[in-house]
């Protein structure tokens, strides 16, 4: 089984992932998020690997253009799962989800490397 790969194609944080998972020989399946929203039911899945905290890209664009009404909409799964389903760019990338069914957020090869293990 192949690693599934979930995020934004041009992200510069999804190309380092590109990189290191060629340069490492390991197969993925790549799921852009602008070619194919994520949908509630993905979003729950990723939420039963890891919490809402983490799962929000705090750090984008389009989480910082927000007011805090609407931020505060992102610190519960009800109404932050609509928000992420339609602003994809919001959620942390990486998502990747390894052949064990664990899931890892955001690049970082030290922790990708023990999920390859």
């Amino acid at each position: 089984m192949k690693l599934k790969v979930y995020g934004i194609k041009n992200c510069n944080t999804m190309k380092k992932t590109f990189d290191f998972l060629t340069e490492k020989g390991v197969a993925y399946d790549f799921i852009d998020y602008k070619k194919q929203k994520p949908d509630t039911s993905l979003l729950q899945d990723f939420l039963k690997k890891t919490d809402l905290s983490s799962l929000v890209n705090k750090k984008g664009t389009t989480y910082r253009k927000m007011d805090e009404e609407q931020k505060n909409f992102l610190e519960k799964e009800s109404t932050a799962i609509p928000i992420l389903a339609e602003n994809s760019s919001m959620i942390k990338r990486p998502v990747i989800i390894y052949p064990d069914g664990s899931l890892t957020l955001g690049f970082d090869p030290e922790v990708m490397e023990e999920h390859l293990k």
